[in-house]
């Protein structure tokens, strides 16, 4: 029984999926990997289909279950994930300077097979773009809450139940195939087997910033609130575990809302339209994460850092494709992955290996992600002074 649990773990599938596809890949002549590649881009249609279904099916149910302040708990609540992610951003971007260098990467100046061409071409558009689907999930949230459409919420309601369905059962089930193939491509080209000890190096690195930027914004909740942070983070362990096994804030969120819910400083309303909103839009783990990734891959095929000028740009609009991203497996990659190319230059390998080595740390990134939801809602608990138990409370407003 408790194999069978073992194996039933994302982070285990993901880890096999690692090493089958760098075996198959080691040992793949080019038809076999003209087969895998074909596989890996019907998969990856499917994945950014999927993508906008998430924004609407989480974030817009999110804003109909607050039925007071909506508007501007809805604003300070963006404006404060924003922030998170651009100072995570800032912060991991010095940390790269510094430390990047001195890791001895060298650059990859050549690489051993070419991917051929796929055997045939399934292209599956998403019904929306990324930015249109997080639009149009906030203006419709509000209109229901405008016209107080009793309907449309029990509708949002089950909406959101089929989206999680499909997150779990398409989703997290074809993410380590899909994983598989990357590293098969990659082992083909010869590339990830040279640079991995460098790739465990780095994510070793990135998860302490993980602990060092949570710290870091429960200090500032613990000041707005004028309470001890600990009450909420202290319950927050089995949303940690279970993102770890998950990789998905999304997937991730009924735990994270059963731990919040037994933190006695954070106000229910406010909890239970934050925590849904934030796993949706607060992925602070994963920008620190692309930001320090971003500048390791660069080094490994260029040799250098990304020039500041880029890196600044990169990181300013990453904050906006940050809240835009679904909280799913290597979603805020996926979603960026324009940013990607278009501003730092990256080419197939580039990207190939930025999706490659963020997975090898999803899972940590988005137990960041979802422990500084915590973080957030406290933070907003403390802005509007809703604290439970303060005098100067609404009297709707009941302790937890």
């Amino acid at each position: 029984m408790k194999k069978s649990k073992f194996f039933d773990s994302l982070v285990v599938k993901l880890v096999i999926g690692i090493i089958a596809g760098i075996f198959l890949g080691s040992i793949a002549n080019e038809g076999f990997i003209m087969v895998i590649h074909s596989i890996k881009a019907i998969f990856g249609d499917l994945i950014g289909y999927i993508v906008p279904l998430i924004i609407l099916g989480f974030v817009t149910p999110a804003i109909v279950s607050l039925k007071e302040n909506a508007g501007r708990i809805l604003s300070i609540t963006l404006l404060i994930c924003y922030l998170s992610s651009v100072g995570a951003a800032l912060f991991s971007w010095i940390a790269g300077r510094l430390i990047i260098p001195h890791l001895n990467i060298g650059a990859a100046t050549s690489v051993g097979n070419a991917i051929p061409e796929s055997l045939f071409k399934l292209t599956i558009s998403p019904v929306m773009p990324v930015m249109t689907a997080l639009v149009s999930s906030i203006l419709i949230g509000l209109a229901v809450l405008w016209t107080k459409s009793e309907t449309w919420e029990k509708i949002l309601v089950e909406f959101n139940n089929i989206v999680l369905a499909i997150v779990n059962k398409v989703v997290i089930r074809i993410l380590p195939f899909y994983i598989a193939t990357t590293f098969a491509e990659l082992s083909y080209e010869g590339v990830i087997i040279n640079e991995l000890p460098v790739f465990l190096k780095v994510i070793l690195i990135v998860i302490v910033g993980h602990y060092i930027w949570l710290a870091l914004l429960y200090s500032i909740g613990g000041a707005l609130s004028k309470t001890n942070p600990m009450e909420v983070l202290k319950h927050y362990g089995p949303a940690y575990v279970t993102a770890l096994g998950t990789m998905s804030s999304a997937a991730t969120l009924s735990v994270s809302l059963k731990c919040a819910s037994k933190a006695k400083t954070l106000d229910p309303t406010i909890r239970d339209f934050v925590i849904p909103l934030g796993s949706n839009t607060h992925l602070c783990g994963s920008v620190l994460t692309e930001v320090f990734f971003v500048m390791t891959v660069s080094q490994i095929l260029t040799g250098s850092l990304p020039p500041t000028p880029n890196m600044l740009v990169f990181i300013f609009l990453l904050g906006v494709f940050a809240i835009a991203a679904p909280g799913v497996p290597g979603g805020t990659v996926m979603a960026s992955l324009g940013l990607i190319t278009s501003i730092l230059g990256f080419n197939d390998t580039g990207v190939a290996l930025m999706l490659s080595i963020f997975a090898l740390q999803d899972s940590f990134g988005t137990a960041c992600n979802i422990t500084g939801d915590g973080a957030i809602a406290l933070m907003v608990t403390g802005l509007f002074d809703k604290v439970p138990g303060r005098k100067n409370n609404p009297p709707h407003v009941e302790e937890n």
